[in-house]
């Protein structure tokens, strides 16, 4: 065995669900499995054992573990040949994924937990593990399309590029297609350079903003497919905006795999608009892949 997916569990739906996908990721890379359950109430000042008044069973204590023997029973209905091991963590979710993810080749959560609020698309934690996990985050939103492609939102940046290397290893796993698509539009490319002479217009000749962008998408998975011989590759480009097509696009996807920024990203931001979208719209699980730069 080698390599580890971790998995949140709080004992929610979604997180049961993020469980059982976690389990198949981990068995698709004989990998181990580890369980982790954020353990918050000790810093509530309230005793842990079971009420004098209650059963022997009761308390906070016991309803942690409870919470990871569930989880762990659900992993072993999925993926019986996974080895599963499991922590109780004294401290807030969000800093103890972040911990394990530096462990980690994935980490997998669901996208509410016991915590969320009505009317909430995505959990606090999901959306922050995203964006400061020290590998690949994987949140399970709706179930996805059986049959479906490995959904890779192409964008032709450097940091990109680590996304690209996870899509092709996920689909080869999977044994899935996959498609890359890369939307644009006039005002998501870059601005083209002057023309070396002044006399001539400084503008792109009909329809060389489309072949520049077909050529962006061919460049981004350049070499990717000697690697990953038996994966099939479809691309397309899209006149379009990139969030709305990703999110459409994924009715029909088993996975979206997206960078955490873009090639329009601003300095500072850990997670671009695009990424933070299909987060909260896509109707499959997502994969917020960071570049190399900020991970291990």
């Amino acid at each position: 065995m080698s390599g580890l997916v971790v998995v949140g569990a709080d004992g929610s739906a979604s997180s049961l669900a993020a469980v059982e996908t976690a389990a198949r990721e981990a068995r698709w890379r004989g990998a181990g499995l580890r369980v982790v359950h954020a353990f918050l109430w000790p810093a509530m000042h309230v005793p842990l054992g079971p009420s004098s008044l209650g059963p022997s069973d009761g308390g906070l204590r016991n309803a942690a573990q409870h919470v990871v023997a569930e989880a762990v029973e659900r992993a072993g209905s999925v993926a019986p040949d996974v080895e599963v091991s499991h922590a109780v963590v004294t401290g807030e979710p969000l800093t103890v994924l972040e911990a394990q993810s530096r462990a980690a080749e994935l980490v997998v959560v669901g996208s509410r937990g016991m915590g969320g609020f009505v009317g909430l698309m995505l959990g606090s934690t999901a959306v922050h593990l995203a964006a400061h996990g020290q590998c690949p985050v994987m949140v399970v939103r709706e179930q996805p399309a059986a049959g479906g492609p490995v959904l890779l939102g192409v964008d032709g940046s450097p940091a990109g590029a680590d996304a690209v290397d996870f899509a092709f290893a996920e689909a080869a796993l999977r044994g899935a297609e996959l498609l890359a698509l890369h939307a644009w539009t006039p005002w998501n490319t870059p601005v083209p350079a002057p023309p070396l002479d002044p006399t001539m217009p400084y503008a792109s000749e009909p329809g060389e903003l489309a072949r520049t962008e077909e050529r962006l998408v061919a460049e981004a998975i350049a070499g990717r497919r000697e690697r990953h011989p038996g994966v099939t590759v479809r691309t397309r480009t899209v006149h379009g905006g990139t969030r709305e097509t990703l999110i459409e696009e994924s009715r029909t996807a088993q996975l979206l795999v997206v960078g955490a920024r873009g090639r329009g990203g601003f300095a500072g931001l850990v997670l671009g608009s695009v990424s933070q979208a299909v987060l909260h719209h896509a109707h499959c699980p997502v994969v917020v892949v960071r570049g190399s730069t900020a991970g291990r």
